[in-house]
């Protein structure tokens, strides 16, 4: 017999599947239906089943045939019926073996006490409720064809809202075509490298995120790590590569831009032999001492690909980026993505795309300038009480610091650091193991992360970690 759906939950509220299997008449697979319904616990004591009349007409039977079931269950003990009451799970009717139930508190993640991680911002300081009204705003004003197939480059109204904040914010040139919305900066790396776009071997920054490195080597992309120095990367020793992968406007996780004339090398090193920029723009809006440094996408948009997302701004949780293209990549990029199963949700996109539009990310990008500008102003500030021997670096921008330690002394400091319980990286986590740069030794602090009132705590546990002079 086929599976039947009896759908209750007018009457019960909650649907009941029963699978009427088996051998023998209607009657005994019904039987046996709602028994292993019992047994395995779909139906927990106490709750109420259809009555006869409706579950005979849902499942195609004669009333008689459910009225003879539910009969032969409650004197089996597993049902009870009562005038009133209609025909319940008995409460003595549980399970042979429950499935078992992990205390909440176990489902949530304790994670370190003081959490000084690069990479996230202030989780507790997201905007909810402006958030919330622009999805509102988002899902009365969307048309109906948003709830069906889209356009794989993005939501028009995001990229929209992106060409004008980005040429605005970040100096970027470009037009609403030559955007393709994605899931984040290593999707990017995917749909670009993974999907045949673009071919290594690529060029790399000494220190940056192993994680983004693992995405290029599965990729099969070789890459070649660049020196480093005060003026950012040695620009310089770039050779036969195909591309370069940059951070220019604040170097990660060192720290720096990338000098002017460097800028302006590495554009005409992609002219020359047909190369290409990538740049990862990943913390641009975060600059604290001046104004921000513009993106290198605006001196040459048909040699550079520009990179970001809502990552650092926003939260991570909130998967969604972009890719700003030269416009003889476009189409490539598209077919790589595929249909649909690459996309980013369409609602997400249409909230966020309010959320630019309507000034909402201005406003919360400034506050948030402010709030990690005065926990970078607390943390040099306690290091000058407590470490003054320890010179800081990096922190002009972004959303954490580099502390430079005495030669020798990393590994020890981040033990020790976790024995207070805190979490961050030591500099030697971040280095290209194929680089010939001299390593040096030293904390990559984040100081976002933590909330107002775990911040103070954080620099004190920080500071008791940190080497003696």
């Amino acid at each position: 017999m086929a599976d039947s759906w009896v759908n209750t939950a007018e009457r019960i509220g909650a649907d009941l599947h029963l699978e009427l299997s088996g051998p023998g008449g209607r009657r005994a697979a019904l039987i046996r239906a709602l028994r292993e319904a019992v047994r395995s616990g779909r139906l927990a004591p106490g709750t109420r089943l259809p009555p006869y009349r409706s579950l005979a007409a849902d499942l195609g039977v004669a009333r008689n045939t459910v009225a003879d079931a539910y009969a032969e269950l409650v004197a089996e003990g597993w049902l009870t019926a009562r005038q009133g009451s209609g025909t319940r799970v008995a409460e003595r009717a549980a399970p042979l073996r429950p499935a078992a139930r992990v205390p909440r508190r176990a489902l949530v993640h304790a994670g370190p006490r003081h959490d000084l991680r690069q990479g996230s911002p202030d989780a507790s300081a997201f905007p909810r409720t402006a958030w919330l009204a622009s999805y509102r705003r988002a899902l009365q004003q969307a048309p109906s064809e948003v709830f069906g197939p889209g356009d794989p480059a993005g939501r028009a109204e995001l990229r929209e809202a992106l060409t004008e904040y980005l040429a605005r914010a970040r100096g970027v040139r470009t037009e609403p075509g030559r955007i393709v919305i994605c899931s984040g900066f290593a999707h990017a790396l995917r749909l670009l490298f993974g999907g045949g776009v673009l071919r290594g071997p690529l060029a790399v920054e000494a220190y940056g995120l192993g994680f983004h490195r693992e995405v290029l080597a599965a990729a099969g992309v070789r890459t070649v790590p660049l020196p480093l120095d005060e003026h950012g990367a040695r620009v310089d020793r770039l050779g036969r590569e195909r591309a370069v992968l940059l951070t220019p406007a604040h170097q990660f996780p060192t720290g720096g831009p990338l000098h002017p004339a460097r800028r302006t090398a590495v554009l005409d090193w992609a002219r020359a032999p047909d190369g290409l920029v990538l740049e990862d723009d990943y913390d641009g809006e975060f600059r604290y001492d001046r104004k921000p440094v513009g993106a290198v996408q605006g001196l040459d948009p048909e040699r550079v690909i520009h990179l970001g997302s809502v990552s650092k701004s926003l939260s991570p949780a909130v998967r969604l980026g972009w890719m700003v293209l030269p416009e003889r990549y476009v189409d490539a990029v598209l077919a790589a993505k595929g249909e649909r199963e690459a996309w980013a949700s369409v609602l997400d996109q249409l909230c966020l795309a309010d959320f630019v539009a309507s000034g909402a990310y201005d406003r919360h990008v400034r506050r948030m300038r402010q709030r990690y500008r005065g926990r970078r102003d607390r943390l040099v500030a306690a290091l000058a009480a407590h470490a003054p021997h320890i010179e800081v670096s990096g922190v002009a921008a972004g959303l954490h610091a580099v502390l430079r330690l005495p030669p020798g002394s990393e590994a020890s400091a981040v033990k020790a650091a976790a024995w207070r319980g805190i979490a961050l990286d030591g500099l030697a986590a971040f280095r290209h193991p194929q680089t010939d740069m001299p390593a040096g030794d030293g904390l990559v602090v984040g100081y976002a992360t933590p909330s107002e009132h775990a911040y103070g705590p954080a620099l004190e546990a920080l500071c008791g970690a940190l080497p003696p002079p």
